[in-house]
């Protein structure tokens, strides 16, 4: 169960990533950017690493670039910016994740 989340929220945070800041409810995104950036790039993290624990360099790697990706993409639209801040913050999150992942591992062993 834990791949089919890790992907359908990869998605998530590729389409809100690339949505118009319009068509985002206020109540949910109203967090400072850099901040949902670190959220969901641990949360992508911690899913990842637990759907794919013998592939964490792979995980850690394949996020670090879609989040680069990501920035790339917003930059290209007319309603979006890409910043390379934002990926300082998903590379923090990707981390702090990944810590929290380890600390997983460590308590069940």
């Amino acid at each position: 169960m834990t791949r089919p989340a890790f992907w359908a929220l990869l998605l998530t945070v590729a389409v809100l990533s690339l949505m118009p800041t319009g068509y985002l409810p206020p109540q949910v995104f109203s967090l400072w950017d850099k901040a949902q950036h670190a959220l969901a790039f641990a949360a992508l993290a911690l899913l990842g690493l637990r759907a794919y624990p013998r592939h964490a360099w792979q995980v850690a790697t394949g996020l670090l670039v879609f989040g680069a990706g990501i920035e790339l993409a917003q930059a290209a639209t007319g309603w979006r910016h890409g910043e390379w801040g934002d990926w300082l913050a998903d590379a923090i999150g990707l981390a702090a994740g990944a810590a929290l992942a380890r600390n997983e591992r460590r308590t069940v062993e």
